[in-house]
C-alpha cells in the first residue's frame, strides 16, 4: 500500500512537471508590447513671467494756454498728425500787440530820462540817488516789455512733439482762460507699457530684458518689446515691483488704454535636453522614463527642469537621441520586449 502511494506521487509529478514547461515557453515566447516613442532633442527654453499690463503713448500732453484770450484760429484737424513746432491754435493778438506797443514807449521815455541825469550827474546837477532811481526804472521798463513779448509770443500754440491731435474741446471763437483744456496730443510711433512683477523676481530682473504681449484688439499678433526702466520702489500693499517697456509701433496699431498680457523673459537656456512630458513617470518621491535600447525598455532616472505645455527639461539621465516611450508605458517594465509604432504619415493631399 505505502509503495503504491508513492508511485501515485510521483506521477502527479511528472504530470504538473510536463505542463510548466509549455507555460514557461509561452512565456518567453511573448510578443514585444507596442508602444509610441518619441526622441530626446535639444532645444532653446525661455524661463518666463507673466503679467498684465496697460500701453501709454510715448510722449502724450493736454494742450493748454498759458494765457486767456479769444480762439483766433485752429491750425489743425482732430485726428491729424503733426510735427514739432507746428502752431495749433492762434489767439487773438490785438490786447497783447496793445501792451507790447505801451511797454515800448515806457521803455523809451526812461532810457531818454536816465541819459539826461546821467549828463546832469555828470556836471554835478543831480544826486546819485535820483540817477540809481532812474536806472531802476529802466530796468523795470526793459523787463515789463520783456514779458509783454513772451504774453504776445505765447498767443500761438504749437506742438511740442511729434504726435496725433486728439478730439478738441474749443471751437473758433471761444474765450479760454489760463489751463482749460484744448485738445491731447500723443506720441505713438513707440508705446510705453507698465506692468508689475510678485516681488519674488525682483533679484531676476534688469533693463533690457525682452517681452511680449498679446492685446484683445489683435488676438493673433504677438508684439516685442523691452524693459527700459525699473521703479526703484515697490507698492507696499500688493508688494510688486513696476517695470516700464517700449515697444516699437509700426502702423500705429497699438493705442494708449490697451489692456496687455505680457511674457517676460526671465532668463534664456540655449541647447537645453527636451523630453515629451508624456514620457515621465512619476514613482513615488522618483521620477524615471523608459528608455528603448535594442528593442527592450531600459527604465531610467531622470531630474527635471523647467516645464512648457507638453514638454519638460532634462537635467539628468538622458542624452540627445535617446528614444522615450510616449504611450504604453503602463504595458511595460524594465528589460521588457517592445517594439516601436511608427509615426503617422500626413495624409495625402486630394488631387483634382
Amino acid at each position: 500500500m505505502y509503495n503504491q502511494l508513492k508511485y501515485l506521487k510521483y506521477c502527479a509529478l511528472l504530470i504538473l512537471l510536463s505542463g510548466a514547461v509549455p507555460v514557461l515557453a509561452q512565456q518567453k515566447e511573448r510578443p514585444p508590447t507596442p508602444v509610441k516613442v518619441a526622441p530626446v532633442t535639444r532645444e532653446t527654453l525661455n524661463i518666463e513671467v507673466t503679467a498684465v499690463g496697460t500701453l501709454r503713448a510715448d510722449e502724450a500732453v493736454v494742450i493748454r494756454s498759458e494765457i486767456a484770450g479769444r480762439v483766433a484760429t485752429l491750425h489743425f484737424r482732430e485726428g491729424q498728425a503733426v510735427r514739432q513746432g507746428e502752431p495749433l491754435v492762434a489767439l487773438d493778438q490785438e490786447e497783447y500787440q496793445a501792451q507790447l506797443a505801451s511797454s515800448a514807449a515806457q521803455l523809451a521815455l526812461e532810457e531818454s530820462s536816465y541819459r539826461r541825469l546821467q549828463d546832469m550827474n555828470r556836471k554835478n546837477l543831480t544826486s546819485q540817488q535820483n540817477l540809481d532811481e532812474a536806472k531802476a526804472r529802466l530796468d523795470t521798463a526793459r523787463a515789463q516789455q520783456a514779458l509783454n513779448r513772451v504774453h504776445l509770443s505765447k498767443t500761438v500754440i504749437r506742438a511740442p512733439f511729434n504726435g496725433v491731435i486728439g478730439l478738441r474741446q474749443v471751437s473758433p471763437g471761444a474765450y479760454i482762460k489760463p489751463g482749460d483744456d484744448i485738445a491731447n496730443l500723443e506720441s505713438i510711433g513707440s508705446m510705453k507699457l507698465d506692468f508689475r512683477v510678485p516681488e519674488v523676481y525682483l533679484a531676476r530682473l534688469a533693463v533690457g530684458q525682452t517681452l511680449a504681449i498679446r492685446v484683445d484688439a489683435y488676438p493673433d499678433q504677438r508684439f516685442e518689446g523691452a524693459i527700459y526702466a525699473i521703479d526703484p520702489a515697490l507698492d507696499e500693499e500688493t508688494r510688486t515691483v513696476l517695470l516700464r517697456a517700449r515697444l516699437p509701433n509700426k502702423g500705429n496699431r497699438l493705442r494708449p488704454g490697451l489692456f496687455a498680457r505680457v511674457n517676460l523673459i526671465l532668463e534664456r537656456r540655449e541647447n537645453a535636453l527636451v523630453a515629451p512630458e508624456q514620457a515621465i513617470v512619476p514613482v513615488g518621491q522618483q521620477i524615471f522614463v523608459y528608455r528603448v535600447v535594442d528593442g527592450k525598455a531600459v527604465t531610467t532616472p531622470v531630474k527635471l527642469g523647467l516645464r512648457r505645455p507638453g514638454q519638460v527639461e532634462i537635467l539628468e539621465g538622458l542624452q540627445a537621441g535617446d528614444q522615450v516611450v510616449t504611450d504604453g508605458q503602463l504595458k511595460i517594465r524594465d528589460g521588457a520586449p517592445v517594439s516601436v509604432i511608427p509615426p503617422l504619415d500626413d495624409p495625402p493631399a486630394n488631387k483634382e
